[in-house]
């Protein structure tokens, strides 16, 4: 591994943890403070959904507008905040199968649900699971399509590294300008 290989494998992990910091804050402190979160005085706020497309379809039938408009934010988010995990997940692994890297999302969204359910930070729901998943496959099936169109995954790497540097920005913003109270 050459000297620019090894910048943009520690620029690319390093902006895969802020991508991970930025989704601890956003799924467990964007509704409850850390300190919060830690008091055993705290009213827990459970909302559990197992019915899989039941909140999907609340959200479609719904005549309120104001219900529309978190629609689109929860289900447009569920799925975008999951693609870049699907794409890392195939550049960092040595394992490109699909079904492996998304079965690995799987988990994590689900143990993400679980916790939020147990904390009572959120809502719990199946639809969650299931957007996310769908946005970590986005993110996989953009990678395998980087890889078909620069058949090089030395290539493909320094692309991500290049998306990665240009949405660095945003992250550090979100991660620490915005409060993310959702």
């Amino acid at each position: 591994m050459n000297k620019q290989e090894r910048i943009e494998t520690v620029f690319l992990y390093g902006v895969f943890i802020c991508y991970i910091l930025f989704l601890f804050k956003l799924l467990f402190l964007s509704r409850v403070s850390l300190l919060d979160l830690l008091n055993s005085q705290r009213t827990l706020d459970r909302s559990i959904n197992l019915i899989p497309f039941y909140s999907i379809k609340e959200y479609i039938f719904s005549n309120s507008a104001t219900i529309k408009n978190f629609a689109f934010a929860n289900v447009v988010g569920n799925i975008v905040i999951f693609i870049p995990l699907g794409t890392y997940l195939s550049a960092f692994k040595n394992d490109k199968r699909v079904i492996t890297n998304l079965l690995f999302i799987f988990i994590v969204s689900l143990f993400i649900e679980i916790i939020q359910g147990l904390l009572g930070i959120g809502a719990s729901d199946i639809d969650d699971i299931i957007l996310n998943c769908l946005g970590g496959l986005v993110g996989i099936i953009g990678y395998k399509f980087l890889m078909f169109i620069l058949r090089d995954e030395k290539k493909v790497r320094t692309a991500i590294t290049t998306l990665s540097a240009i949405g660095l920005p945003v992250l550090l913003y979100l991660l620490f300008v915005v409060r993310l109270r959702l």
